[in-house]
C-alpha cells in the first residue's frame, strides 16, 4: 500500500492577537501534531501568536488586526499564499474563512473549522470541506462536504506544577473560562449561592466580568462558598482532584474544559451546549442555559456525586480512545486526503 504523500498545508487563524482561546489552542495542537507527522506545515496569523507555535511550525505574520474586507490583509495573504504553493488551505474559525472564500483558487483545496454558533455559515459556503467540531454545529452547515470532527487534547499530567496550589479540601467543585458573559458564571455563582451545598466551588479564570463576579460572591455572602482564584494555566491537576466540573454558558462550540475534564475521569453538569450534548448522558444535562434550569440540575446532582461518576464511566472511556490529539490529527488528515482525490487535476 503506497503512503500517503507529504502536504504542505496552510492553516489561517485571523483574531486580532488579543487573548488566547480554544481555537487558537486548537490550531497551535494541530500543527504540531500535522508537522510531527512529516508534513510542511505553515500558520499564518497575528504577530504576537508567533511564540505560541513550536518551532517545527512555519510562523507568518499577517495583519489581522485589520477588518476581513480590507485590500491590503487580502492582499498581503495572496502574497504569502502564492509564494507557498501549500496543497492544503485551512481556515480557523468565520474571519479566516472569509479571508479564504475570496482567494482564487488553483491546485490547492480549501478547509474551514467552524468552532462556534454563528447566526451564518455563509463565509465557508465557498470552500472545498467545512470541519464543524460539533454534532449542534455540523447539522447547522449547509454544506455538501462537511465533517464532524471533535476537539482533542494532548495526553494531560496531573502532576505538573500549577498557577495557583490546588485546593486541600477533599471534596470541591471547579469550573474553568474566561470571565466574560457567554459563559453565564453569574447564573452558576447564583445557583451555587442558593443552594449552598457542602463543597467550596472554584471558578478558575479572568476577564471582563472579574469585578463584577467577584462584587455579586461579596453582596451574596458567599466567599466562604465560592473562589476567583484567576487564570490557571495548567488545570489538569485541579480537574484530576475535582470532584465535579461544571459548565454554565450560554453557548459552546466544543468546550476545551470538556474534554479535559473527561480525560481526568472527572465528572461534568451542564447547561446543553454543544459537546456536552454530544456526549453527556441526559441526567447531566441542564433542560436549557437559564439560571433556574442550572439551578435544578445542580440540585439532583450534587446529591451523589458517587453516583454521578459511574453515570459517565462510558464518557470517559470514549474521551479517553475518541477526543486525543492524535485521533484529531488523524482525522483531519484523511478529510485532506480524500478532497484531495476527488479535486480535478489541473
Amino acid at each position: 500500500m503506497t503512503a500517503p504523500r507529504r502536504l504542505t498545508i496552510a492553516l489561517i487563524i485571523a483574531t486580532p492577537g488579543q487573548g488566547w482561546g480554544g481555537m487558537e489552542q486548537h490550531t497551535a495542537d494541530l500543527s504540531e501534531e500535522l508537522t510531527r507527522r512529516g508534513h510542511e506545515v505553515h500558520v499564518l496569523a497575528h504577530p504576537d501568536y508567533q511564540q505560541r507555535f513550536p518551532a517545527t511550525v512555519d510562523f507568518h505574520a499577517l495583519p489581522v488586526q485589520l477588518g476581513r474586507r480590507n485590500p491590503w490583509l487580502a492582499l498581503r495573504l495572496r502574497q504569502r499564499l502564492s509564494k507557498l504553493s501549500p496543497d492544503v488551505l485551512h481556515a480557523q474559525g468565520n474571519k479566516a474563512a472569509a479571508l479564504l472564500s475570496g482567494i482564487r483558487k488553483c491546485h490547492s483545496i480549501t478547509v474551514g473549522t467552524v468552532h462556534g454558533t454563528k447566526s451564518s455559515h455563509k463565509s465557508f459556503r465557498k470552500l472545498d470541506g467545512v470541519i464543524a467540531v460539533s454534532e449542534g454545529i455540523c447539522h447547522a452547515l449547509q454544506h455538501l462536504n462537511a465533517k464532524l470532527i471533535h476537539n482533542g487534547i494532548k495526553p494531560q499530567k496531573s502532576n505538573t506544577e500549577t498557577t495557583f496550589p490546588v485546593p486541600e479540601e477533599p471534596i470541591f467543585a471547579v469550573s474553568i473560562g474566561r470571565l466574560e458573559p457567554v459563559k453565564q458564571f453569574e447564573n452558576l455563582i447564583s445557583a451555587w449561592a442558593s443552594i449552598k451545598p457542602p463543597i467550596p466551588l472554584y471558578i478558575l479564570g479572568d476577564g471582563s466580568e472579574a469585578g463584577k463576579l467577584k462584587a455579586q460572591i461579596h453582596r451574596l455572602g458567599a466567599e466562604h462558598l465560592i473562589k476567583l482564584p484567576g487564570y490557571e494555566r495548567n488545570p489538569a491537576p485541579w480537574l484530576a482532584r475535582a470532584a465535579v466540573c461544571l459548565i454554565s454558558s450560554q453557548r459552546e462550540g466544543f468546550p476545551y474544559t470538556l474534554v479535559e475534564a473527561l480525560m481526568a475521569r472527572c465528572p461534568v453538569l451542564s447547561t446543553p451546549v454543544n459537546g456536552a450534548a454530544d456526549l453527556l448522558p441526559a441526567g447531566s444535562l441542564a433542560k436549557a442555559t437559564d439560571l433556574c434550569s442550572l439551578q435544578t440540575l445542580l440540585s439532583g446532582q450534587l446529591q451523589d456525586l458517587g453516583e454521578l461518576k459511574k453515570s459517565q464511566a462510558a464518557c470517559f472511556e470514549y474521551a479517553s480512545q475518541e477526543l486525543t490529539l492524535d485521533a484529531m490529527a488523524s482525522q483531519t488528515e484523511d478529510f485532506y486526503y480524500e478532497l484531495l482525490n476527488r479535486k480535478p487535476r489541473s
